[in-house]
């Protein structure tokens, strides 16, 4: 399918989380299968005042192509002029944030907020379309709180204004991340508009995303959380899409942990050890969930601050494998 003149070539796509998909994290997602990832949510503000770290949200990789740039704000001007800023990382699509519930987001006006808008909504979409040559996309939720549900006027207002593609996130901002998400808010946004729908919301298997494609109707899954740890998830929903429904079982425990430690070495690599290591600690934590004495190894991880750490924890969790198989070999 498309978005605008942007080829995806896959179904499933990564959740734009900030403080996770950073780029390492993203090139590893899509060399397991990921069709398209978007970057951590940037500032708008932080684009104008020249931020450093704000900046270096936007690198992408040719590594994790095509991606896309996120950007927050609700101001359409500064947004029009921060997607200006963003296209010197050459995305392939801009993304607006009009989703995201955290309150030093929503509290200031932007993310989640904007829905409460719709009009103002509509504005940033015309602004940044206007001001880039490349597709814009709208991440949205099912509307503020119980009492505004407006996702298919949002959807509407947006895709009018220019929006290449919309993805709904079938929670309000009043629900953050529970309960089970709404899918037929996701399949009423699909119904009203004529451009892609991302469908987003406890997609953590291959069969929950085939069953959200087939109840939905909507175009891609986006996966968020239950790719932490796991990014072998978009392998087994590409398989289970393609394939007849073939469904590849988790990875083993070597599997697991020489990923683990790729993608760690990675982030030292673009961030430095010292800082790579204290923001290693989570990933860490997630690709040891479900393992043996898992509580105890994930403690240790809170604690790791350099390489030799990890790859000394790495070596700790095989051993206490190998004496649980009573001596199989695990290599």
């Amino acid at each position: 399918m498309k978005i605008g003149s942007v080829t995806i070539d896959g179904r499933a796509v990564l959740a734009p989380m900030a403080g996770v998909a950073d780029r390492a994290f993203r090139e590893l997602c899509v060399a397991y299968g990921a069709s398209y990832v978007v970057s951590e949510m940037v500032s708008a503000k932080g684009l104008e005042y020249n931020n450093q770290k704000t900046e270096e949200l936007m690198e992408l990789s040719d590594a994790e192509r095509p991606a896309g740039i996120q950007l927050f704000g609700n101001d359409p001007a500064t947004m029009a002029q921060a997607a200006v800023s963003a296209m010197e990382c050459f995305p392939d699509i801009l993304d607006i944030n009009m989703g995201c519930p955290a309150p030093k987001v929503a509290n200031n006006g932007c993310g989640s907020a904007l829905m409460k808008d719709p009009s103002l909504c509509g504005r940033i979409v015309e602004a940044v379309k206007k001001a880039v040559p490349v597709p814009v996309t709208v991440k949205i939720r099912k509307g503020w709180d119980a009492s505004s549900v407006n996702a298919v006027e949002v959807a509407k207002i947006c895709e009018a204004a220019g929006a290449d593609a919309i993805t709904i996130h079938g929670r309000t901002r009043e629900q953050m991340y529970q309960p089970f998400a709404d899918w037929e808010i996701i399949a009423e946004v699909k119904q009203a508009v004529n451009i892609p729908v991302i469908g987003n919301g406890d997609v953590d298997s291959a069969q929950k995303a085939a069953l959200l494609l087939e109840q939905t109707g909507c175009d891609l899954v986006m996966v968020g959380r239950a790719a932490l740890g796991n990014p072998w998830i978009f392998r087994q929903i590409n398989a289970y899409l393609t394939d007849s429904c073939r469904i590849i079982p988790p990875p083993e425990i070597n599997e697991r942990l020489l990923v683990m430690n790729r993608h760690i070495r990675r982030v030292c690599d673009l961030k430095g050890e010292n800082r790579g290591m204290r923001e290693a600690r989570k990933h860490v934590a997630w690709y040891l969930h479900g393992l043996r004495n898992a509580a105890e190894f994930r403690r240790k991880a809170g604690m790791l601050t350099t390489l030799d750490d990890l790859e000394l924890l790495t070596r700790e969790i095989l051993l206490a494998n190998q004496e649980q198989t009573s001596g199989k070999e695990i290599f």
